[in-house]
């Protein structure tokens, strides 16, 4: 097995060519050719991950953030990007991102957003596939939609602009997703639910509400999708998710 067996099955379901022009998804460490074992497959590309490959035997890893995102000027251990890229290549570990085109995949991080809400026939925002609206159900009061929403992505927190008092079309967008508000509220959204909102954000026009889950419980579902997408196409190879219990680099109290 090669490190291009296992990127083309991911570019069969996120082709590589459909991510952001200001992305960097794909393989950023390593050679099409390398050999490769097992596969460990995560959320961000932190120095403990690649050290949890390192300890398991697996030599490829794959994640949804692309490890090196804007230049390097250095790299070193004493820095989280240049640690992981330093143990990477010290220990012939390649690493492969697929970001921005798996948020747009037919199966991907914003249909799996939908499908948590339960949406009825979900449809692209635009043609750029990176945000969705569709009906509930049932409508349902703004109070009983944020309850709804910490229950489908098992929250104990969320923030929301002042609840509406009926919920009956529902827009997403994963990710740092607020620059769709707009979009979403001219489609006929009465609730926008989506990660990293800002402040002013949350002024909203009347009759809608935003709804910030966080940017990590917005997309985590894709690392179980990956290896599910893996495991289909490679059902006796050696392809795990990480045993890290807490991924996410942001803590509530």
């Amino acid at each position: 097995m090669t490190v291009k067996d296992i990127t083309d099955i991911l570019e069969a379901f996120a082709p590589l060519q459909d991510q952001e022009h200001w992305d960097n998804a794909g393989l950023c460490i390593g050679s099409p050719s390398d050999e490769v074992h097992g596969v460990l497959v995560g959320f961000d590309c932190t120095p403990a991950l690649i050290q949890e490959a390192i300890d398991r035997g697996a030599d490829m890893v794959v994640t949804h953030h692309p490890l090196i995102f804007n230049g390097l000027k250095r790299i070193a251990p004493d820095d989280p990007v240049g640690a992981a890229v330093y143990l990477a290549i010290r220990h012939g570990i390649a690493i492969y991102a697929a970001h921005t085109n798996a948020d747009k995949a037919a199966d991907g991080v914003n249909v799996l957003m939908a499908a948590r809400l339960g949406l009825v026939e979900p449809e692209p925002l635009d043609d750029s596939r990176l945000g969705f609206i569709g009906l509930l159900p049932e409508p349902m009061s703004g109070e009983a939609f944020c309850a709804h929403v910490k229950r489908c992505f098992r929250l104990e927190v969320l923030r929301s602009s002042a609840p509406v008092a009926e919920v009956a079309r529902v827009a997403t967008s994963c990710g740092a997703g607020s620059g769709f508000a707009e979009l979403a509220f001219a489609a006929g959204a009465d609730a926008f639910v989506t990660g990293d909102v800002s402040y002013h954000h949350f002024f909203v026009p009347e009759g809608r509400m935003i709804v910030d889950i966080g940017h990590f419980e917005s997309e985590v579902d894709i690392v179980a999708k990956f290896v599910s997408v893996l495991q289909e196409k490679l059902p006796t190879f050696a392809v795990c998710t990480t045993t890290q219990k807490h991924n996410n680099p942001i803590y509530y109290f």
